[in-house]
């Protein structure tokens, strides 16, 4: 198929990240959008493409869209792209609330058109070769996970949208979202959730999920670290192993097996885990787009992973477990 004519949505940090990714593999955007009237482009003049500030002519000059603008608006900026009938990529979270994020939905059913949700554990090379592993039944049933997203507090400059939990979402629904969203993959869905988050602004939350199947996941994400350090741990163990990561291991993935007088342990060892995982993001989203390829996650899995952010919050705030209530299928 030929070239699609890439539109971005936002010119900040993830836009630059997202436009990178697009140019490496051949499809360099060709539109930004920044409703900021005089806004600049800054670095992202390099690409070569146009700042537009009206949305319906941003619309006209692309065929997919890359939502990377601000978290409060995700929901708005996609229902305005599902009107466009665009396909429609958009960074995490879907939206700040279940209701919001089912409008979304239901537009984009409506639509007919695809809608994937930027949740980049999927398409990460050392948590998809996790996933393989659990989903090849080599460790058994899934019973705890251990999931650490641990960094430095993110630059957030006065007035700036990032430092208002209300428009960020927080802790929970920026940087905890990634791990939620994983261990619904893993262990699949969610009965209830119990959520403590560090008083006096730490930035440090943790959440224990309980699972449908009976497995527990217990989820940590903190912006209490110094920087430069930014820090992933994970650990599945199942009833016929363990496998663990840690972004400050050599080795970045193994799996020890339990062994008996006459087995031998087995791993992973260091495989290739080079490749930039939102190239593959982007790459696998027009394959879907073109047919060739099943989602790896469904709109209603993003829409998952905003009620289990929710629930966090609402835990970490009222000190009690929260129940989450059954929105369907999803993987």
């Amino acid at each position: 198929m030929s070239a699609r004519r890439v539109g971005i949505i936002g010119t900040g940090f993830m836009g630059t990240v997202h436009a990178e990714a697009w140019q490496a593999i051949g499809e360099a955007p060709v539109a930004f959008l920044c409703r900021e009237r005089g806004a600049d482009l800054g670095d992202l003049g390099r690409f070569g493409a146009p700042l537009y500030t009206d949305l319906d002519d941003f619309f006209s000059a692309v065929d997919v869209v890359d939502i990377c603008a601000p978290t409060h608006v995700h929901a708005e900026l996609a229902l305005a792209a599902a009107r466009a009938g665009k396909p429609t990529l958009c960074e995490k979270p879907l939206s700040l609330s279940v209701a919001e994020g089912s409008a979304v939905l239901e537009a984009f059913e409506r639509a007919d058109v695809p809608l994937q949700v930027g949740h980049i554990l999927r398409f990460s090379p050392e948590y998809r070769a996790a996933w393989e592993t659990v989903s090849s039944g080599e460790l058994g049933a899934p019973a705890v996970l251990r999931l650490s997203r641990l960094s430095f507090a993110p630059e957030r400059g006065p007035g700036s949208w990032f430092a208002d939990d209300a428009k960020s979402g927080g802790i929970f629904f920026d940087l905890m979202i990634h791990d939620l969203d994983y261990a619904r993959w893993i262990a699949g869905d969610v009965s209830t959730v119990f959520a403590k988050s560090a008083a006096g602004g730490a930035g440090h939350g943790t959440a224990i999920l309980r699972h449908e199947s009976g497995a527990l996941s217990h989820v940590e994400a903190s912006w209490a670290q110094p920087r430069p350090v930014f820090r992933t741990l994970l650990e599945i163990a199942g009833s016929r192993g363990l496998i663990s990561f840690s972004s400050d291991d050599t080795s970045p993935v193994a799996v020890r097996r339990h062994i008996t007088a006459s087995a031998a342990s087995t791993g992973l060892g260091d495989i290739a885990l080079a490749a930039n995982p939102f190239e593959i993001e982007v790459r696998h989203f027009l394959d879907v787009v073109d047919g060739n390829a099943r989602p790896a996650l469904t709109a209603l899995d993003a829409l998952k992973a905003v009620q289990l952010a929710a629930a966090t919050c609402e835990s970490a705030q009222t000190g009690k477990p929260v129940c989450i209530r059954p929105l369907g299928g999803g993987s």
